[in-house]
């Protein structure tokens, strides 16, 4: 292991000792579930807005999203991250706060199943049994890709075998997710979120540096045809651009709609103490979210100067793309210990990012199963002691399911990334705005809205998108359509909520800004 790696090592360890201290720091601060799961509502505005979006990003945004725009410019990347851009603010406009004061009228309800079975007086349980297998479904596998993530980052860098860094890597986040719960993983990830910022900006002026100027990035983004155009997308392969059509561009926007359903995302407007602070947490999550997101397309323009000046070799593949930031790393690290420190902290980065998603779907599965399923829908009556001791084994239990999914390094566990947006998207989201905002809306259109979109994301992934043409489009915005007309029309055909239903929803009131 030559002196950089070595160095770089150190750094990362030194970053993932942190994580560790944290959660131990937290591990005194949980009294009962709901400072387990929920932080006791004790989130500060800035801790809020930067661990709702750092726990939303995941590895996307430092490997994905440059490794799309160093690969065919700046189309998909810019319509996608504009989509995420404006559901982001959307979400923290007319979600947040609402959420955050219906919540606690509904029961008190500290898990998003808790919320809509307590919304609409579900003695049944049903809502909360089905939201939360299907939390279960949809996050299991998406936390087995954080751990992958983490497994071929050390194993790329360090010559590891694959599966024991894998194996590293999930001890440590389940190490402080389970110690400290809730508040050590929005306290991580307001730190990983730090560090997402800094492995950004130093990629930026390093790569802008090494691909002979700012000018020379431009010229060389220039020469390629429809490279810098948002309506067409460049093929590296045939050096040739073709026009990107409407459709294609709506189902990138599409992406948006994800945010009304994500449960890590929504715990957080859920725990946030003061909600006259949501205003400016939802300034701080809005700003952030765009310049990170403009920053990290920027790197995959720089990227493709690094190699037009012969700086990194091709990276011709979207594996291959995506390890960008890596190989800008290692090119730094080259260049003295001070480099080798900035090296160590933009593989930090990509972990944090990694990390910061993996730790809160950890908690948002295991809510579901302990305090939903095993507590709520079958009456398992336990002691604030025996209740804290089930939430950390269900933690545990959780992460061994989703090591085993992410065991293989060639599996296609990534693949089911963005289909676990679209399900939590096409699930939950439109129930949700419905659910906080249509006073007629009744506990069948939910169980509807929920059931049909969550069916209609698999019908459109693997029996309407393969015939591809027009059907060809990413499936959260059909599913999320269908649940919508699910909801209207089940809602309205059946029997309209109790009066005590209807009094309880307006008794919540139109947020104030």
């Amino acid at each position: 292991m030559s002196r950089n790696t070595v160095g770089i090592l150190i750094v990362m360890i030194a970053y993932l000792a942190v994580m560790i201290m944290i959660g131990i720091l937290y591990s005194r601060r949980n009294k009962d579930v709901s400072d387990f799961y929920l932080g006791g509502r004790r989130l500060g505005p800035i801790v809020t807005a930067m661990s709702a979006e750092a726990s939303d990003m995941s590895s996307w945004l430092l490997m994905g999203l440059p490794g799309v725009a160093y690969l065919s410019g700046c189309a998909e990347a810019v319509w996608t991250a504009v989509g995420l851009a404006i559901g982001t603010y959307l979400n923290w406009l007319i979600v947040a706060k609402r959420l955050r004061r219906y919540s606690v009228k509904a029961n008190n309800a500290i898990t998003i199943p808790e919320f809509f079975s307590n919304r609409f007086h579900d003695k049944s349980h049903s809502l909360m049994a089905i939201s939360a297998v299907i939390i279960v479904i949809f996050f299991v596998p998406y936390t087995a890709s954080g751990f992958s993530a983490c497994g071929k980052l050390f194993g790329t860098l360090f010559g590891v075998n694959y599966l024991p860094a894998m194996l590293i890597a999930a001890v440590i986040i389940v190490a402080y997710t389970t110690m400290g719960g809730f508040l050590a993983a929005c306290t991580t990830d307001l730190i990983q979120s730090i560090v997402m910022t800094i492995a950004l900006v130093v990629v930026v002026f390093f790569g802008v540096h090494v691909a002979g100027g700012f000018d020379a990035v431009m010229d060389n983004a220039r020469s390629m045809p429809g490279y810098l155009s948002v309506t067409h997308i460049f093929d590296i392969d045939t050096y040739t651009s073709s026009p990107y059509s409407g459709l294609t561009i709506a189902s990138l926007l599409a992406w948006g709609l994800g945010y009304f359903g994500m449960p890590h995302v929504l715990l957080r407007f859920m725990g946030i103490k003061d909600e006259n602070k949501i205003k400016l947490s939802r300034r701080i999550a809005t700003i952030w979210v765009c310049i990170a997101m403009a920053i990290a397309i920027l790197i995959g323009i720089i990227g493709s100067g690094m190699t037009q000046a012969g700086a990194i070799q091709l990276l011709g593949t979207s594996a291959e793309s995506e390890t960008l930031l890596i190989q800008t790393a290692m090119l730094l690290s080259n260049n003295g210990l001070f480099p080798i420190i900035l090296a160590g902290l933009i593989l930090a980065g990509i972990l944090a990012c990694t990390m910061s998603t993996a730790d809160s779907q950890l908690l948002a599965a295991a809510s579901s199963v302990s305090q939903n399923i095993l507590c709520d829908c079958f009456g398992l009556k336990l002691s604030k002691r025996a209740s804290m001791i089930v939430a950390r084994l269900t933690v545990i239990v959780i992460a061994v399911v989703a090591v085993i999914f992410a065991r293989n390094p060639d599996s296609s566990v990534f693949r089911i990334v963005s289909f676990a947006w679209a399900g939590f998207g096409a699930s939950f989201g439109a129930v949700m705005l419905f659910s906080l905002f249509w006073k007629r809306m009744n506990r069948n259109g939910a169980l509807a809205g929920m059931l049909v979109g969550a069916g209609m994301v698999f019908v459109w992934k693997y029996l309407i998108a393969p015939i591809g043409g027009v059907l060809g489009i990413y499936e959260l915005l059909p599913a999320f359509i269908c649940s919508v007309i699910a909801i209207i029309v089940v809602s309205l055909v059946t029997a309209p909520p109790d009066e005590e239903i209807v009094q309880e929803f307006e008794s919540v009131g139109a947020p104030q800004e």
